[in-house]
């Protein structure tokens, strides 16, 4: 595979106004408990499968930086590329290696990575074929046997994450929309947004990487991240629902959910693993 030349990102307006004036990606892995678990859990699925410091990484799609940083405090050597100029202009202030580019036109030369991550990518491309390019990309961009790890979002987790926030009855023709296609136009959440199946996120990867393995990013343990997001972000639990930390709860049963197979269809997001050949 040859070395592609890189070209200005065309991700569509909606992306960029989603995450520059709606949406501050910086916060959402600390402020929220979804996003605390989500960042505890990647680094814990992902590192089993890191090589030994320092490593070349790559954070492709990598927002601000939250990732990069705890992969430069292992002892890293990380590069994060991220289409959305606020956010490569945040992961440069945090002290971390950003460059403005685009996951289907990577700039680096071939076989010059130990690790590629992609948590933004495979859902932000909407078209199966965009999707496959950033994969190819990826892999192309990783030495031999090196490791990419993928992020993508559960196509259940619309019905459920609605019925839990009790958004459901007026969202509904979103949800149905994403449950029969993966994809909604009318989806006010996140624009540009494409929602995978196992199967699907499989299929995507497997004529790419070998040994894809596909676990639970935020498990089932997630669910009750989400309830207290949506209904106790601004108040205090209940003393009867808040004496355990409810964090430790959710990461109690996403890691037993781990043992169990079947369990992955119960995760918000996704997370595959595989290694180039």
């Amino acid at each position: 595979m040859q070395s592609t030349k890189p070209g200005p990102p065309d991700i569509v307006s909606e992306i960029r106004d989603h995450y520059t004036d709606r949406h501050n990606e910086a916060d959402r892995l600390q402020t929220t408990l979804k996003g605390r678990l989500e960042l505890q859990r990647l680094k814990e699925l992902l590192a089993e499968h890191l090589p030994p410091a320092p490593a070349q990484i790559a954070d492709v799609g990598g927002g601000p930086g939250r990732h990069a940083e705890w992969l430069a405090e292992l002892g890293h050597d990380v590069v994060l590329l991220d289409p959305v100029e606020r956010h490569v202009e945040q992961a440069r202030a945090a002290g971390i290696n950003a460059v403005i580019g685009d996951a289907r036109r990577l700039p680096w030369d071939n076989e010059s990575k130990d690790v590629v991550l992609m948590a933004g990518p495979m859902y932000h491309l909407t078209r199966d074929e965009e999707r496959r390019l950033a994969v190819r990309e990826a892999v192309r961009v990783l030495r031999p046997g090196g490791v990419l790890a993928v992020i993508a979002i559960n196509r259940n987790a619309n019905l459920i994450g609605s019925t839990l926030a009790n958004t459901l009855q007026t969202r509904r023709e979103v949800v149905e929309d994403i449950l029969n296609d993966g994809y909604s136009f009318e989806n006010e959440r996140m624009a540009e947004t494409t929602y995978h199946t196992v199967a699907q996120l499989r299929s995507e990867l497997a004529p790419f990487v070998d040994r894809v393995r596909i676990s639970g990013l935020t498990g089932p343990g997630g669910w009750l991240t989400v309830v207290i997001d949506a209904h106790f972000k601004d108040m205090p639990l209940p003393p009867s629902i808040g004496a355990p930390d409810p964090l430790e709860t959710a990461l109690a049963c996403s890691r037993l959910a781990d043992g169990q197979p079947h369990l992955v269809h119960a995760s918000s997001l996704l997370l595959a693993i595989g290694r180039r050949a």
